[in-house]
Order: C-alpha cells, then structure tokens, then sequence
C-alpha cells in the first residue's frame, strides 16, 4: 500500500552518507518530468498526493515520470534495486524549468539499512499508517453503503463497467465502481486503470493519456464470476477535471483478450 511504503521507505534509510543540499524538482499537469536512475527503480514515494510520480513496477525500469497538481512542496524518495536512496525536494511551477534528469549515482544519499532492524520511531509511524489505513477503510465502507447517480456505463461481451459514484474528502477522490459479469464465463481481472484524458486521439500532438495511480483499494475483486457482481472503491489523489478532459476506466482480464473502457465527461 502507497501510504506504507513511503513511511517504511523512508524509515530503512540507513548508515546514511554526508547529505548534500537536497535538490528540488519542479513538475505541472501540463507535462511529464522524467526521471533517469542508474539502476532500476524498486520504490518512488511522494510526500503529497498532488504530486505523482509513476513507474513500471512489474518489470525493471530504469525512469519515473512525476506530475503534479497546485499545491504545497512536497518529497520524492527513490530507492533502487541496488537498495541506493534518492531524495529529493517537489514543487509545483506552471513553467517547467526542465523536463528530463540524468541522475548519476553519485546523488544518493546513502543505501537503505536491513528490514529486520525497527526502531520505536518505527514502531510509532506503523501506528499511524494503520490509522490512516484504518480511516480509508472506513469512509470507503460508508460510501458502499449509498447507491448515486451513475455517472458512466460501459457493456461489452456481458461485462458491464459502471463509475457509480464520485466523492472528495481532503486530499483524496473516491470512485465508487461496479463491474457485472454476464457473459457466461468467469471474468479474471488483470487490471482497472484509471486516466485522466484531455485531445482526440485521432490528433496524436493533443492527446494526452495520464495514469492516476490508487493510493488505496477497497473491496476490489480479482475474479468475477458469471451472473455476479461487485461494488468497490478506488482512493486516487484528488483532481478535478479540467473542461477539455475526461475520466478513462480501463478493465483488462488476465489471460484473456475482454477488455471494457468506459468514459466520464
């Protein structure tokens, strides 16, 4: 889970290196700031969830793309495979003063300590994170409990995609979605993405397709079987859509070629 990683990670950064003046990386919603490391990225972690910073995490990849919405400067840690640490400094500038970094190995600032050495410190951050746990589970079990406006449906081959309900609360958008399986045949899910959108697709200079990455996953099933259904939630960073773009809901099955998009706006 994205909350937990970003405090473990940050806590099992040990036997550190004399620090250098930590440097400061300026990011937009406009444009992706991409990120090139030595060696492949195990973890990246920001501080704040209007900052984003995604990258391949089911094969080694060796760049991250960070973005961000208005607001307050932020971190970003980086731990590679390697177990070398990289922490820098986030702000959000309309303009970009650059959009691709080499980051040579000699800016980390020291390699992570053993996972089996946790301090009291430790012990009092893993506390909090199962609060905040704790709360997410708790707000998204609430909104479970009403059935909104149906804001986007999607059907193809008995698969029925459905965003049910948006709701924001501090600094976080949750989506309330259902996926029906009525195709006859049970229904394994690879993956539900969700992009925000803005161009026509057709006009490949405009088109812009931005992952949003979940902080948290409430009831989300891993397999439909036919004639079922079932309701979940997505925690996403919060955003607002702007006029020109949409919401893109993209289910794929694992082992299969089923795949439902369904749209928002």
């Amino acid at each position: 889970m994205r909350f937990t990683i970003l405090f473990i990670s940050i806590l099992l950064c040990g036997s550190l290196q004399a620090q250098q003046a930590i440097d400061t990386l300026y990011a937009n919603e406009k444009k992706n700031v991409a990120l090139f490391f030595p060696s492949a990225i195990q973890q990246g972690i920001t501080g704040a969830s209007h900052f984003v910073f995604t990258y391949n995490r089911e094969k080694e990849q060796y760049f991250g793309l960070l973005q961000a919405q208005p607001g307050e400067e932020s971190n970003l840690l980086v731990v590679t495979d390697d177990g070398q640490v990289y922490s820098y400094i986030l702000k959000y500038a309309r303009v970009l003063p650059k959009l691709n970094y080499f980051v040579p190995e000699e800016e980390s600032i020291g390699n992570e300590m053993p996972v089996n050495v946790v301090s009291e410190p430790t012990k009092i951050i893993l506390d909090s994170i199962a609060k905040r746990t704790a709360y997410l589970k708790r707000l998204s079990e609430h909104l479970l409990g009403f059935r909104g406006k149906k804001l986007a449906t999607k059907r193809k081959k008995g698969i029925k995609l459905q965003l049910q309900k948006m709701a924001y609360n501090g600094s976080e958008t949750y989506l309330v979605m259902e996926i029906t399986n009525q195709s006859g045949i049970a229904f394994e899910i690879d993956f539900l993405d969700v992009y925000r959108v803005s161009g026509n697709k057709k006009r490949k200079a405009s088109y812009q397709k931005l992952l949003i990455e979940p902080l948290y996953k409430y009831k989300m099933p891993t397999k439909v079987w036919n004639s079922q259904s079932y309701r979940f939630v997505y925690v996403l960073p919060k955003f607002v859509l702007g006029d020109k773009e949409k919401l893109q809901l993209e289910l794929s099955e694992l082992k299969g070629s089923r795949k439902v998009l369904a749209h928002y706006r």
